[in-house]
């Protein structure tokens, strides 16, 4: 049975881990925000990392079950309660049927993951169930959620619910300094300019979505004026604009752009940039691309042994 949207909160979509593949013929890679955070639910209500799951952000959508559900909510700590019982993030709980699911406000982080035992039961595009809202595909009718929306669940599958060890988020919990491995045009910028990048805040600006952070702090400043034609951009690339407030490319980005891109953020920090907040500080830390190779490899590994065998 179906699940029906009473309010759909701030903005709320239907993501898996991405549209891969596409990026030449300009196709954004979109996907959850928080990769990490989606995974997570999904292994906790037993479904494969990859299936549909529910983006919430800063403030939760309220549902209707008419049936009983097996659920999960991770990422941000979500103000979550069935009926007046609060719902604890990280766990897997069921509703009963007739239930309502209030997703509040976000107490920190700025998105939440809801994930139901199936998944949601949405068409592939692409061989991917992510909404991609410029492009007006995939997901639930390539849209935000609205009230009185009805979102099909695939009937659950051999999968059961799980468990993670005791204070294993504790491990990826969230800090304020994101690291980062230089960038294709590194060149273009001197000494001054990464001693700036890696030693001075920077804050989230009112005008950063899912498409592109916008940091506010010390401008960088390019060795000479010049600027690409065009270039291709990997997820998480920092470009510096002409008034040299750094810009991190986010999973809605466009797949071109002419910004000469001073840095990149790590894979494994990426789950941390997509639960930063407007006004939020945050810092940057250098790493090698080997130490970033390394990094995501003791994520995984994390991953492999954060459930209760």
């Amino acid at each position: 049975m179906p699940i029906r949207v009473k309010n759909p909160g701030m903005s709320s979509t239907i993501q898996d881990l991405g549209r891969n593949g596409y990026s030449h013929l300009g196709i954004s890679v979109v996907g959850a925000a928080d990769r990490l955070s989606l995974r997570i639910a999904n292994l906790l209500v037993g479904n494969e990392e990859n299936a549909p799951t529910l983006e919430m952000t800063l403030l939760g959508a309220t549902l209707e079950f008419d049936e009983p559900k097996i659920l999960a909510l991770t990422g941000a700590d979500c103000d979550a309660k069935v009926g007046s019982s609060a719902v604890r993030i990280g766990e897997a709980f069921e509703v009963p049927a007739g239930a309502v699911l209030k997703c509040g406000g976000m107490r920190t982080g700025a998105r939440c993951y809801l994930a139901v035992q199936g998944g949601f039961d949405v068409p592939t595009v692409m061989g991917s169930a992510a909404t991609d809202v410029r492009g007006g595909f995939g997901g639930f009718e390539g849209r935000r959620l609205k009230a009185g929306d009805i979102l099909p669940v695939r009937r659950a599958g051999s999968g059961r619910s799980r468990k993670l060890e005791p204070l294993a988020l504790e491990a990826i919990s969230r800090h304020d300094t994101i690291r980062l491995a230089r960038g294709a045009q590194q060149d273009w910028f001197g000494r001054d300019a990464f001693e700036i990048l890696f030693s001075t805040p920077y804050s989230i600006s009112d005008q950063s979505d899912r498409t592109g952070l916008r940091l506010k702090g010390q401008a960088l400043q390019l060795r000479e004026k010049s600027q690409l034609l065009t270039d291709g951009i990997p997820l998480g690339a920092m470009q510096v604009p002409q008034d040299g407030q750094p810009i991190i490319l986010f999973v809605d980005q466009q797949t071109t752009g002419g910004y000469p891109k001073i840095a990149s953020v790590i894979m494994a920090d990426m789950h941390h940039v997509g639960q930063l907040r407007p006004h939020e500080q945050v810092r940057f830390q250098e790493v090698s691309i080997g130490q970033a190779i390394t990094l995501l490899k003791a994520q995984e590994q994390w991953l492999k042994n954060a459930f209760i065998p």
